[in-house]
């Protein structure tokens, strides 16, 4: 398949609720499948929040009990590898006949520990893996748990090499190189930054790698937040707009396809054409004939080996 259209989601989930949020999830993705799409992205720490704002109650070397009660309520509206909620979102999949990524936070059961990751669904509906963020940024290292890099992860597949990144990860130039050496093709980025100079990155990103780079964030407003929120007066001082958006996708030229999309939900869709990346290697391939071997050597411990995806 040479040719087809992506989605990029736009939007807030219901926050701190796991099963709001899954039906939001699913209108989407029924809408996407509505505009054609092959593939659906949707933001980082859609499932089921991303707590830009909180505190949980802390300061170096002290915590407060209405933190703990707010992390307890974080964890209740977060999914698990193999629970229910992962495998209704595998038929929500399965029902677009679409490949569904989607940032959520990620609970172990037996440790304890969240991890800000993402999922990747086949159109089978299959689980097919998840990247753990390898370096969560500045506060949210107090909520999320670091990936040891065997989440690395990229699947060879019917539409392409997809594979990506999570928000801030993005600005890790060896990162970066861990999904080129793959040979990715269709990078993902779902983000909670939302500032202008991000587009930059993802087009910076697309140049770089020569692949397509789909960018998805949320758009969220204050009032979003639940009212009983433990912790909610840490908002008092925060904008109306706590997320403005600026989902985006660029081809492997740099060229903005659709987006950037600002102060709304919505979803973009564009079409890609896999003969581009092709195209675009004339002049630049970041892990062949501008790769110098001879001069530079690249490791990356633990990355996985490249899955191949029967779809």
């Amino acid at each position: 398949m040479s040719k087809y259209k992506v989605s990029v989601v736009q939007a807030a989930p219901v926050l701190f609720d796991l099963e709001g949020t899954l039906n939001k999830v699913e209108s989407f993705v029924n809408d996407a499948k509505k505009q054609g799409a092959k593939l659906i992205l949707f933001p980082e720490a859609f499932v089921s929040a991303y707590p830009r704002g909180l505190s949980f109650g802390t300061v170096v070397g002290s915590r407060k009990e209405e933190g703990r009660l707010l992390w307890q309520r974080y964890w209740e509206s977060s999914i698990a590898e193999g629970d229910t909620s992962c495998h209704r979102l595998g038929q929500m999949a399965k029902e677009a006949e679409s490949f569904l990524v989607i940032g959520v936070n990620e609970k172990d059961n037996v440790s304890g520990t969240l991890y800000c990751s993402m999922f990747y669904f086949g159109p089978d509906g299959s689980f097919l893996g998840k990247h753990r963020k390898v370096k969560p940024t500045a506060q949210e290292r107090l909520i999320w748990g670091e990936d040891d890099g065997s989440t690395l992860s990229t699947f060879d597949t019917s539409l392409g090499k997809i594979g990506g990144l999570i928000c801030w990860e993005n600005y890790m130039p060896l990162a970066r190189m861990a999904m080129y050496q793959k040979g990715v093709q269709l990078y993902l980025a779902p983000t909670a930054d939302n500032r202008e100079g991000w587009q930059q990155t993802m087009r910076h990103i697309a140049l770089e790698g020569r692949c397509f780079v789909l960018g998805s964030n949320q758009f969220v407003t204050k009032d979003m937040y639940p009212n009983d929120l433990p912790g909610i007066a840490d908002l008092e001082d925060q904008p109306e707009v706590m997320a403005n958006g600026g989902s985006i996708i660029v081809d492997p030229l740099g060229n903005v396809l659709a987006g950037p999309l600002w102060g709304e939900e919505g979803i973009l869709t564009a079409e890609i054409d896999l003969d581009q990346i092709i195209q675009s290697k004339l002049d630049f391939d970041p892990i062949g004939h501008y790769h110098r071997p001879d001069i530079f050597e690249f490791k990356v411990n633990r990355q996985p080996p490249i899955r191949v995806v029967d779809q």
